[in-house]
């Protein structure tokens, strides 16, 4: 009996086995680091060190097993010869007494596994053959050249560019399966041989929508750029749901080709959509030392009547600046309807009530608007309207109404890649107005603009950033006491020269209060520097002029300048900068906060 339970103690012993063993890996550079992160990458001796540490006979196997995947991600670098050498507290896996070596290895300092790498040649391709039949211009989309390097990512590509170009000729069923290849080991070669199955030429068949709840279905059919009996392509198929997605009405546009043609020998589309909830609401909030605190709302009905028509109502406060005499507001309410009369063309109402109490003037004012904004191309937009303001300006003690009617027209360029943090691109707008003011006063006048901004990526990696803006304006036709005070330009604030008081550069009446000018320029230079992942800071200079009765440039000039701070959040940086006068006004602040959210320009 006594013998049974001795037995029994020693096997559980051994059933048990050894504690783990901590080790540390050692990888040599190869001198290619791209293949030294793919070896690295392909390690569970490294993937697995802490998440499962394991003892002798187990961690000699998963040496071996890593091996084996080091040889297989060195032959997707071309290194068909290349050898792996493995050795575990220096010694190699086939000594049959590592196990034991490992098993009673103190746990301090941890066992080295070290692992070296003889690549030899590295291969290069020998022949590269198309054997089934396809159309004569698919085979050259390869792009495999004998005595290009034998690396399986390119070999891979090459695979998908067949595909990708065997269907944009038409062959919706296309397969291109694996190349056969062959190792010529005298010679450091491998020859490749694709044998694609183009499978039959097919147009696009019947097209059908699924998820529209709100949005009528006649409406996409017509939006949608593909239509029945057009030759197939993937690129048309790619372009029609991007431009679904572009009416903002869907979160999710899925284009789902069938498997199998149908009876009529043409290829059934569907396209998976999903709206996005009807109704929207949103809250803002910015402040700046000369402005104050603003305080901004909205709700948003994105289908109205089920075409895609948006309706925007929108309301804002404003007080505590100092360049803020009494707290004011505005409302708005936007309705925009698309594809009206013809595609990409967008019909624009606006009506907005505006009160506000400036250092510069007093403003009470009912603003009208009706425009056809047309996308002429991916990056230009025309638009022309008709407006009209009704308005009482309070200037230096003296009151004066207005009945303004306009005819605003635009030229607008945008290639820009974010709205709120754009990283490259530029953006344009050229805006004329031909304003008539209904008297007394009556007077006509021509109000200019130019103003682009461009977005510089000086590493290539969306890090660093050189933005650069610019602003030139001109009235013309009437004396400036002629325009009301609130056409004119001003310069200061955060859209024009940071650094001084909202509206207080330029033009100026005897007791120092802002008259405005008939003429404006401004530049910016702005360099911006992402650290971390969320944080950034930026470093900035203003120049900016306004003249009265003159032209661009003719006024006297004044510099701001200033740093930043960036916090970056899924919807936007949120945006603090300090701003000094490089040249201060008599009076005037000695500096500027601002906070809001997104890149000030």
């Amino acid at each position: 009996m006594f013998l049974v339970i001795l037995t029994a103690i020693v096997l559980t012993r051994r059933s048990q086995g050894a504690d783990p063993q901590p080790y540390a890996v050692t990888l040599k550079p190869t001198g290619d680091s791209a293949l030294d992160a793919a070896l690295k990458g392909s390690s569970t001796l490294i993937s697995l060190q802490k998440s499962a540490p394991v003892a002798g006979f187990a961690l000699t196997e998963r040496a071996r097993q890593d091996a084996a995947r080091f040889e297989t991600a060195l032959h997707s670098f071309g290194y068909y010869k290349a050898q792996v050498t493995t050795t575990i507290a220096g010694h190699r896996l086939d000594d049959p007494a590592l196990s034991a070596i490992i098993d009673s290895a103190p746990a301090k300092p941890p066992l080295q596994v070290a692992v070296a790498f003889d690549l030899g040649p590295r291969f290069k391709l020998g022949t590269v053959t198309v054997s089934t039949k396809v159309p004569p211009d698919i085979p050259p989309q390869l792009d495999l050249t004998p005595g290009q390097p034998a690396m399986a990512a390119q070999i891979l590509a090459g695979q998908g560019r067949l595909l990708d170009a065997l269907r944009s000729d038409g062959y919706p069923l296309a397969k291109v399966p694996v190349p056969i290849a062959t190792l010529h080991l005298d010679q450091n070669l491998l020859d490749l041989d694709f044998r694609p199955d183009a499978g039959p030429k097919a147009d696009i068949g019947p097209i059908e929508f699924s998820g529209l709840k709100h949005m009528n279905e006649s409406f996409v059919r017509k939006r949608l750029l593909l239509h029945q009996g057009d030759d197939f392509s993937p690129q048309a198929i790619e372009r029609a749901r991007i431009d679904l997605s572009s009416i903002g009405v869907f979160s999710v546009v899925r284009a789902i080709p069938a498997s199998a043609l149908d009876a009529e020998g043409q290829l059934p589309i569907k396209f998976d959509l999903t709206e996005r909830p009807l109704h929207a609401v949103d809250a803002g909030v910015a402040y700046s030392t000369d402005l104050g605190i603003n305080f901004s709302a909205g709700w948003h009905d994105r289908n109205l009547f089920g075409n895609a028509e948006q309706l925007n109502l929108t309301a804002s406060y404003q007080a505590g600046g100092d360049a803020i005499v009494r707290p004011g507001y505005a409302a708005g309410a936007q309705f925009l309807k698309p594809d009206f009369l013809r595609r990409d063309q967008t019909l624009e109402l606006d009506l907005n009530a505006i009160k506000q109490s400036l250092q510069a003037y007093d403003q009470t004012a009912l603003l009208e608007k009706i425009a056809i904004n047309r996308k002429l191309s991916q990056y230009w937009t025309a638009s022309l309207g008709l407006s009209g303001e009704q308005e009482s300006i309070l200037q230096e003690d003296v009151t004066r109404h207005y009945n303004l009617a306009g005819i605003p027209a635009s030229l607008k360029y945008d290639s820009t890649n974010n709205l709120l943090d754009p990283t490259q691109g530029i953006r344009a707008l050229l805006s004329i107005t031909p304003t008539y003011s209904i008297g007394p006063p009556s007077a006509g006048f021509l109000i200019g603009q130019l103003a682009a901004s461009t977005y510089l990526d000086v590493f290539n990696d969306g890090r660093s950033i050189l933005a650069l803006r610019g602003l030139v304006g001109q009235v013309a036709g009437a004396g400036i006491f002629a325009v009301p005070a609130d056409q004119r330009f001003y310069a200061g604030g955060s859209a024009t020269v940071r650094g001084y008081r909202y509206q207080t550069l330029g033009p100026q009446f005897p007791d120092r209060i802002p008259s405005g000018g008939n003429a404006i320029s401004t530049g910016t230079v702005e360099l911006r520097q992402r650290i971390l992942s969320s944080y950034g800071v930026v470093g900035f200079m203003d120049v900016g002029q306004v003249s009265a009765n003159g032209a661009p440039f003719a006024g006297n000039w004044h510099a701001g300048a200033g740093v930043g701070a960036r916090y970056y959040t899924p919807i936007g940086p949120i945006r603090l900068d300090f701003a000094v006068p490089l040249n201060k006004l008599p009076g005037g602040d000695s500096f500027e906060v601002y906070i809001g959210i997104g890149q000030a320009f």
